[in-house]
């Protein structure tokens, strides 16, 4: 049976999947994300993620007949390449540019329409990247031939075609306008068109892979290359695949992302923490963004773990114990709030009791997103916070209106970005299991929401 290898970069870690046509997994590998110090800025070692990559695609496909290979990746990576290897390193996206490059980032960045997103920390934003590149290495960006958002990269590497794609250029990289299905002007401004492929779309086979990694990984000459989508896009198609529309996922990991497909949300409004996504065949996706994992782990971390039962969330809520934001800097949802974040409350010293008010701030946090967007028909909840049956059970209660569904599978990004290699040949929808969760109805948490909204807001820096 001919199987897909995806692979799925990420912020910290790095997965090869192997899945099969209806995008079930089959078996899957890791190894992480390492950055290393610099010079010239802190990097990611691409050279052993790319030993890995090949390493690890030969030992998969001593096992599976591998007739494709996808890319997918997190939305803030990109790489200034050559005609054939990396111009300069793949900046993390955490790194702080130069004080004048922000400063100069925002004076040019354009409306928010423009960016389909707020400005984020540190180097989030392919443009910021391009442009403290440009400024500080003028005769490499002078000299390079692309700038590829990271599925791209590894698309190049695998095949030696370059091409933009839809998904990666709207997510954030403020290179793209997603409402309008255009190019920014600020490639046009400072004359960056030559650096940017023309678009293919997520599922093209850009060709096959390479004949020097076909001798390296034993794999057969003709497995495809495609193009490769970013990953929040890539885990809404796992639904749009299946026939699910009208509808509002929430993905939780690192980053909760809510990408919501319905016509009536407003994502080119600026309020914090929304962004404007695209799926992919170029439609506007309502968003918001916000690093819930690392608050995850700030309010857990010192405790024990879950998962999350009634009664703490009942004794919790009694004593108006809150974890109140922002824990890391990333304070999207409450600009002003970086660094602050407290648990306050009469139980704030319960170790005991952390895990469950984890669970109880993020659920708190997801209905914030929620609050901008038109969920449509179907509120779908997928990533690590499902594991805890508490996070899925308070959302259903706080969100008595919303038909909540929620997918256990931990690998939506990778089962979705494996669909895509039968785009064009899948005559059925494929298959998706999903339950729907019972309200976690606990006494007092409509009001502890309102009380928490109002503290959460009034912690904002003067």
């Amino acid at each position: 049976m001919s199987v897909v290898a995806v692979f799925d970069v990420g912020k910290t870690n790095v997965k090869l999947t192997i899945a099969d046509r209806v995008g079930r997994l089959l078996e899957t590998m890791s190894t992480g994300n390492a950055v290393l110090p610099g010079p010239p800025y802190r990097h990611h070692d691409l050279g052993a993620i790319e030993s890995w990559m090949l390493d690890g695609l030969t030992s998969l496909g001593s096992r599976h007949d591998i007739a494709a290979i996808v890319p997918c990746a997190h939305g803030s990576g990109g790489v200034l390449v050559g005609e054939h290897e990396p111009a300069m390193p793949m900046i993390d996206y955490e790194q702080t540019p130069p004080a004048a490059i922000e400063a100069e980032y925002r004076r040019i960045g354009g409306s928010f329409r423009e960016r389909g997103s707020q400005f984020m920390l540190g180097a989030a934003h392919l443009a910021r990247q391009m442009l403290w590149l440009e400024t500080d290495w003028p005769a490499a960006f002078l000299d390079a031939r692309y700038y590829l958002a990271t599925p791209q990269y590894w698309a190049w590497r695998l095949s030696g075609v370059a091409a933009g794609e839809v998904t990666s250029l709207a997510a954030q990289s403020h290179l793209w306008s997603p409402a309008d299905g255009r190019p920014a002007h600020l490639i046009a401004e400072r004359g960056w068109q030559r650096l940017m492929p023309p678009l293919r779309p997520a599922w093209e086979t850009l060709g096959p892979l390479r004949p020097d990694w076909v001798s390296r990984t034993g794999l057969r000459p003709d497995v495809r290359v495609v193009n490769g989508i970013h990953d929040s896009s890539a885990n809404l198609y796992r639904y749009q695949a299946a026939g699910l529309s009208d509808m509002t996922v929430v993905s939780t990991g690192t980053w909760m992302v809510a990408i919501s497909d319905s016509p009536d949300s407003d994502g080119v409004t600026e309020r914090p923490g929304v962004c404007c996504n695209a799926d992919v065949e170029g439609k506007p996706l309502a968003g918001v963004l916000t690093m819930a994992g690392r608050e995850f782990s700030a309010v857990s971390e010192a405790g024990t773990r879950g998962p999350a039962s009634r009664d703490d969330l009942e004794r919790l809520i009694a004593s108006g114990t809150m974890a109140l934001p922002t824990f890391g800097q990333d304070d999207a949802l409450f600009p002003g709030t970086a660094g602050r974040g407290v648990v306050e409350g009469a139980l704030a010293s319960d170790l005991t009791l952390r895990h469950s008010l984890a669970v109880l701030y993020v659920a708190l946090l997801t209905d914030m997103c929620l609050e901008g967007l038109a969920i449509g028909d179907n509120l779908v909840l997928d990533g690590s916070y499902v594991r805890d049956p508490a996070y899925a059970g308070l959302l259903a209660a706080l969100r008595p209106q919303a038909r909540v569904l929620v997918n256990h599978e931990q690998y939506g990004t990778g089962s979705g970005a494996a669909l895509l290699a039968w785009h064009e040949t899948r005559d059925h929808a494929a298959p998706l299991a999903l339950d729907r969760p019972d309200p976690l109805r606990v006494s007092g948490l409509d009001q502890y929401r309102t009380q928490w909204r109002a503290r959460a807001s009034n912690r904002r820096n003067p």
